[in-house]
């Protein structure tokens, strides 16, 4: 049965980017150190990531990406992202969550919806048997939660405090009751995983 999935990087003090994130510093001033589990160490963007996840980070990455049949992500983060260079970064349908889905670019694998429930119905049916998966933003994430559409969320939390930037919390005004299902560690990165009961 497909589950929808939500998962994000934090900091220790609960940001999802550094300051002042968008095209070409999609993580904000300093973010970077957010996705260090990512990609085996420290990283800029200047420099680029040149590495890859290895131990528990790779196990965590590689069970995710396993049963992902769909991606949904919001138009903040395509933007922050300068649009992954006009194509889809994923193996997959990916749907963009935005107020102007006329803007979709021609033939580069995304499609663009309105609204949240469109989003999850298109994601459901494209990925068969296989997950959704909800990669934020953060605006994303809480509206998915509020709307009771997440069945899991996995909460990374890199061990850095970025002091500010975006919040993934903010502004939400809903209860939801999680049950921990499973943690893995590393010197990078602590992923916690939860079932969001109904």
């Amino acid at each position: 049965m497909t589950k929808v999935l939500a998962g994000i990087t934090t900091s220790l003090d609960g940001y999802v980017t550094g300051p002042n994130d968008g095209p070409d510093k999609g993580l904000g001033e300093g973010g970077e150190r957010l996705h260090y589990w990512v990609f085996g160490g420290p990283w800029t963007y200047a420099s680029g990531a040149k590495g890859e996840a290895t131990g528990a980070d790779k196990e965590y990455l590689d069970a995710m990406n396993s049963h992902v049949g769909a991606v949904i992500g919001g138009r903040g983060t395509y933007e922050a992202a300068d649009h992954w260079g006009g194509s889809n970064p994923w193996p997959v349908p990916f749907f963009i969550l935005t107020h102007h889905p006329d803007d979709a670019p021609q033939d580069a694998g995304l499609a663009f919806v309105e609204s949240l429930d469109e989003a999850i119905g298109r994601a459901r049916g494209a990925a068969g048997d296989q997950d959704v998966q909800i990669m934020g933003g953060a605006d994303v994430i809480r509206q998915a939660l509020a709307a009771g559409h997440v069945d899991d969320l996995s909460i990374t939390i890199a061990p850095v405090i970025l002091g500010a930037g975006k919040r993934l919390f903010d502004g939400f005004d809903s209860s939801i009751d999680l049950e921990h299902l499973r943690t893995l560690q590393s010197p990078l990165a602590t992923h916690i995983t939860y079932r969001v009961r109904r």
